[in-house]
């Protein structure tokens, strides 16, 4: 193992870890898929296949992120960010539809779909992170502070909205964390936080007052999400997914059900995606569950690590951005899975299926790790310095 890290550049923990849970995704998934070949047709083997391909491009773009200079990567913020823009725009009018949502873009000549929301995430921390280091003595400005970095978010929600607005809602949640992780004043963020739900109230009252316009297409399956949680017990029909999956729990008890061997994941039609730590539970049980848990939080501890050992504050927000989003969504599917939010679409970084949210989680460690060697080189040096200083 040692002998292969030496060509993995930056924190050897993360690297561990992250390859260990793409490795097992395999598992998982092959495991987790039989709902998927009732439902679309095909075999169990080939949505192995195609997430193998997934596994295979998301560690390519993980490697080759990893050796880029930490400079460039905070050159190309703005360029990301007008890039997510686009990309967000070609899925509004253009995008692929799936399960009444059009989120995807279809890469042309092969079978795969791409999630714009999902390079727009990180597009967006990274684009924040630069204007708050940019922006950082004016940041009692309303207009030549605050505005300047409230306009991406705001841009950015705003197009991702319409389709999936648990998305939209965690990466605003998020971007309002990095602003007061960027020292922004607590009365400005809520001043801000008060004018977004206004501005959300006022396209709710709208789309009910004018239902011809359509305004917000989903806004129905919302509604329903949240009806049936808070009535549980008078929707089981409604309910059916939640209910399978806290079954599928119950059903795992200490040690699982073994591998291949659960049987609600056959009625969770997201079994290896927003169900995904149901699926888990029932197959291996509570203490590999939090054998997983335990992984997500040294993962996530060691990235908060380099966050604040590094004197760049670019380097700092970003990984604390992307930290919070990794260990957000992965406790996001687990509370969903456990009835303790409404059903929403976030699934298990590095673990679920899906290619455009493994490929952009692996992307964010490449930019974890290209910031760790960078730190690592600049210790060395100091160190060698300092050691011919004192010869």
């Amino acid at each position: 193992m040692r002998e292969y890290l030496k060509y993995l550049k930056g924190d050897p923990t993360i690297w561990i870890l992250t390859l260990l849970m793409m490795g097992f995704s395999l598992v998982t998934v092959y495991s987790f898929v039989p709902i998927l070949v009732k439902i679309e047709g095909g075999t169990p083997f080939s949505y192995l296949f195609k997430h193998f391909i997934y596994v295979v491009l998301a560690f390519v773009a993980m490697y080759l992120v990893h050796r880029v200079n930490p400079k460039h990567i905070s050159q190309l913020t703005k360029f990301g960010y007008y890039l997510a823009i686009g990309m967000l725009l070609f899925t509004l009018f253009f995008g692929v539809e799936v399960n009444g949502a059009g989120r995807w873009i279809r890469i042309p000549f092969v079978s795969l779909t791409f999630q714009s929301s999902d390079f727009a995430k990180l597009a967006l921390l990274l684009y924040v992170s630069k204007l708050l280091v940019r922006k950082k003595d004016k940041l009692d400005s309303w207009k030549e502070g605050i505005f300047p970095i409230m306009l991406p978010i705001v841009v950015i929600c705003g197009l991702i909205v319409k389709d999936n607005f648990s998305t939209a809602f965690m990466l605003f949640a998020l971007s309002m964390i990095l602003l007061f992780i960027g020292r922004v004043p607590f009365l400005k963020l809520a001043t801000m936080g008060i004018a977004i739900i206004g501005l959300a109230g006022l396209v709710l009252v709208m789309h009910l007052s004018l239902p011809e316009l359509n305004i917000l297409p989903r806004y129905d399956t919302w509604k329903n999400r949240i009806t049936n949680r808070a009535t549980s017990d008078e929707n089981n029909l409604e309910n059916a997914q939640a209910n399978n999956a806290k079954l599928a729990i119950h059903n795992g008890h200490f040690i699982g059900q073994g591998v291949g061997d659960g049987k609600l994941k056959e009625y969770l039609p997201e079994a290896y995606a927003d169900f995904y730590y149901a699926s888990f539970v029932e197959e291996f049980g509570l203490f590999f569950a939090s054998v997983l848990v335990l992984t997500y939080l040294i993962l996530i501890f060691r990235i908060i690590k380099f966050a604040l050992a590094t004197d760049d504050l670019f380097q700092s927000f970003t990984s604390l951005g992307i930290g919070i989003h990794l260990l957000s969504q992965a406790s996001i599917n687990m509370l969903v899975c456990t009835g303790v939010f409404p059903v929403t679409g976030q699934n298990m970084p590095f673990l679920a299926m899906g290619g455009s949210a493994l490929i952009m989680a692996c992307v964010s460690i490449g930019i974890i790790q290209s910031f760790a060697y960078q730190l690592h080189k600049k210790n060395k040096e100091e160190s060698t310095t300092e050691a011919k200083a004192e010869k």
